[in-house]
């Protein structure tokens, strides 16, 4: 290798050090991702909008990649996780803990909790009732209803989970500092809510009205 190289490395180094990334406990993995995001701004596909004069929203659209992208990590890292206990291994956990903490729902409270299609939250319920971690009775008030409640296996099931769940969420908050932790938290606390409020409210609409209401 050339001298030149190793003088462009350091200077790199240098650069990390007095970036907003750089932390007393960074280790090569952090310059690497650093390095990474570097070359991402320098090259990002941005530009290719702006060629074609398009208006370009960046941050936006930087903030929709990046909720995308942790969806898909933690997704895989959730079925990593929770290998050994396939029954929770998709969105199921999120079912069982939530009545765990909020129990005698309905099938549609539950769904709407979750954030789900009725579709989609459907056939998780069905397939927490088919393995007999959750159980349904009438609705002493709405006959045409059902109350959802966890079972002795499924309490058991919890229990012994929530070690290898703890270990995920551990995980997927990274190396952030607590502060860092708890500032994200709050933002997107905010942002869920404010989304929450569309999933309730706005079901039907088309992407256009959703913008115009909103302001957007």
């Amino acid at each position: 290798m050339h001298t030149d190289f190793f003088i462009d490395l350091l200077l790199k180094v240098k650069d990390f050090e007095n970036s907003k990334a750089y932390k007393p406990n960074c280790n090569v993995e952090d310059f690497r991702m650093w390095l990474n995001d570097k070359k991402y701004t320098e090259e990002s596909p941005t530009k290719l909008f702006k060629n074609e004069k398009h208006t370009v929203f960046f941050t936006e659209n930087e903030i929709c990649k990046q909720v995308l992208l942790l969806s898909r990590y933690s997704k895989q890292l959730i079925r990593k996780g929770l290998g050994d206990f396939p029954e929770l291994a998709n969105e199921e956990f999120t079912y069982l803990y939530r009545l765990k903490d909020e129990p005698d729902l309905t099938k549609i409270q539950l769904i709407e909790r979750n954030g789900h299609e009725k579709q989609t939250g459907t056939q998780i319920i069905k397939r927490l009732l088919e393995y007999g971690l959750i159980e349904e009775k009438n609705d002493s008030e709405d006959k045409r209803s059902k109350r959802l409640n966890i079972t002795k296996k499924g309490e058991e099931m919890f229990h012994k989970s929530v070690n290898k769940v703890n270990m995920t969420s551990n995980i997927l908050s990274g190396k952030l500092m607590d502060e860092e932790k708890t500032e994200l938290f709050r933002i997107l606390k905010n942002l869920n809510e404010f989304h929450a409020h569309i999933y309730a409210d706005y079901k039907g609409a088309a992407i256009e009205e959703i913008s115009e209401v909103f302001g957007l």
